[in-house]
C-alpha cells in the first residue's frame, strides 16, 4: 500500500529515545512498528458488526456448537 500521509506526534524524549533503541534493536524502521501498533489498536478496538454480534449473543445463550479443540472443529467443517 502506497504510504502518502504523514503523521507528527509530541511524546517524552525519553520514550522516543527508548522507542527508537528497542526499534533499532530489532533492526526494524521505527515508522514501521508504529503502523503495527496502529493496525493492532484498531483490530483491538473495532466495534462488531450486527452478524458477529448475533453469533456472540448466540453462544452466550448456549446455542451453537462448542468443540473440544481446534481438530474436531476443522474435522466438523470438512476442512
Amino acid at each position: 500500500m502506497t504510504k502518502t500521509v504523514q503523521m507528527s506526534i509530541k511524546m517524552e524524549a525519553d520514550l522516543h529515545q527508548q522507542f527508537m533503541i528497542v526499534a533499532a534493536n530489532l533492526h526494524t524502521p521505527a515508522a514501521q512498528v508504529v503502523r503495527q501498533l496502529m493496525r493492532r489498536f484498531i483490530i483491538d478496538n473495532e466495534t462488531p458488526n450486527a452478524t458477529t454480534i448475533a453469533a456472540m449473543q448466540a453462544t452466550d445463550n448456549g446455542e451453537g456448537k462448542r468443540f473440544k479443540s481446534a481438530n474436531d472443529l476443522f474435522e466438523d467443517l470438512g476442512i
